[in-house]
């Protein structure tokens, strides 16, 4: 157990994911202790060797074999971000297909405070799933950030990207 309180970053497979150390950084700075659970296609877009020499935990991504260690303390809070559509829609629907969303189903049980941080562009955006996605998602307790999606085949507004908002939904939560 560590002493200061353990945020589980779930990051997705979307254009800005290599950038997720900025979500890192900036929860070290304000007193976290970080474990990143990447879905099995975000791996290809980070950066692991330096994630875990920062975090001290190594990224997870898949289940663990029956009687393993588990390689991270239990959640105190959990940001998403970026968060795809797949991801929004699946985890609204209760689908735990990979570790990262059998994570995040999970924690709607246990009570542990999530904040998600969408990154869609606006055609997806625009299908009636993702609207419901996200009410559901509100409605199961799950916080919310205020990204606007960004346009198709446009660079996607990274710049517009507020990493650190996840933490600012949370900060009342834990």
């Amino acid at each position: 157990m560590t002493a200061q309180p353990f945020l589980y970053v779930v990051v997705c497979a979307a254009g800005i994911a290599g950038d997720a150390h900025k979500l890192i950084t900036a929860a070290q700075q304000r007193g976290w202790s970080i474990g990143v659970v990447a879905t099995p296609q975000a791996l290809g877009f980070l950066d692991t060797g330096a994630i875990e020499e920062r975090t001290g935990y190594p990224i997870r991504s898949a289940w663990r074999s029956p009687g393993d260690p588990r390689p991270l303390p239990p959640a105190d809070a959990i940001a998403v971000a970026p968060a795809t559509f797949n991801t929004i829609n699946k985890w609204a629907a209760g689908v735990a297909d990979t570790l990262a969303l059998g994570i995040l189903c999970e924690a709607y049980g246990m009570g542990i405070p999530t904040a998600v941080l969408p990154y869609v562009n606006a055609a997806m955006a625009a299908h009636p799933a993702y609207g419901r996605s996200l009410t559901q998602l509100r409605e199961m307790g799950v916080l919310v950030g205020s990204y606007e999606p960004h346009q198709p085949k446009a660079s996607g507004g990274a710049e517009r990207f507020r990493w650190a908002e996840a933490l600012d939904l949370l900060a009342p939560s834990v």
